[in-house]
């Protein structure tokens, strides 16, 4: 299976590392030139964008799945509006997957959410997720295409964790009564994509989340006791001491549920809450500069 990735990102990347024996061919794009020799010494065919439209047409002639996690903007989907008619043309193509994110539920007051819960995007950034999936799921439709939305929780993983932060002098541990967030593990979110390929089901909609919703601080202070540091002083939540993005994060509050997709494609997360996630990443290194 020929495999095209728009956005050969931290998600893309683990995706496509866990899982290459399964495919014959791997090409995608990036923003970078460093990067793309990078990743070209691994084996990949990386194309530049801006600057390689015609070669990315060609990849896509081949291509039998399509793995699309770059942004959107306030113009809309990049890669739709460059690519639609080169993917409508592609006469391989049988799998497409959209990484977007719960953001699109909104604001819940802690309430469950699933994939029947009406999105509410309450962040402009959310609100233009909602409309590329709307975009995506509508191209899948009219050109009779397999579309597959993914809604991602928190990524976490190498390089991307707790232990990390701690290691660094980076972690907080942020009080803001009654919130909680979703986790993913990034094996978990490849896993997904890799039986979403095996069994597609054309505008499927699913949540990428975690077992348990937790506070964050929480989180920070379980990774402290397996690296046996003392965590960071707890300290209210307060916007203005926080970064826009991460203010924004604070200001929405559920629990996503994941019941669809492990029913649907039989799947069960290796690592199902935060803890499993980061007694693994411990095992393989992890915070090992945390004094």
């Amino acid at each position: 299976m020929n495999l095209f990735a728009f956005g050969l990102g931290y998600t893309a990347l683990a995706f496509i590392r866990g899982h290459r024996a399964r495919f014959t061919g791997v090409a995608g794009t990036v923003r970078a030139a460093g990067k793309a020799d990078a990743l070209a010494r691994e084996g990949l065919r990386v194309r530049l964008l801006p600057g390689e439209e015609a070669a990315v047409a060609g990849d896509l002639a081949a291509a039998e799945a399509v793995l699309v996690s770059v942004p959107p903007d306030a113009s809309g989907d990049p890669v739709l509006a460059r690519f639609a008619e080169a993917l409508a043309a592609a006469p391989r193509l049988a799998w497409i997957g959209y990484l977007s994110t719960i953001g699109v539920y909104g604001d819940r007051g802690g309430a469950w959410v699933d994939e029947a819960t009406p999105p509410a995007p309450r962040s402009p950034r959310s609100r233009q997720r909602l409309a590329a999936e709307e975009a995506w799921l509508a191209f899948g439709a009219r050109t009779r295409r397999p579309v597959h939305v993914f809604r991602l929780a928190g990524i976490y993983g190498p390089g991307r964790n707790a232990l990390k932060n701690l290691a660094e002098g980076r972690a907080k541990r942020i009080v803001k009564p009654g919130q909680v967030f979703n986790r993913i593990h990034v094996d978990d979110i490849a896993a997904a994509l890799l039986a979403s390929l095996d069994r597609p089901r054309a505008g499927a909609v699913y949540n990428l989340a975690d077992d348990e919703p937790a506070p964050p601080q929480d989180v920070v202070a379980h990774a402290a006791r397996l690296l046996g540091v003392a965590p960071p002083p707890e300290q209210p939540f307060d916007p203005s001491t926080l970064t826009p993005m991460a203010a924004s994060f604070y200001g929405e509050n559920k629990r996503a549920a994941n019941a669809l997709i492990k029913r649907e494609l039989a799947l069960s997360w290796r690592y199902p809450t935060y803890r499993e996630g980061l007694a693994a990443l411990l095992r393989a290194g992890e915070g090992g500069q945390a004094a």
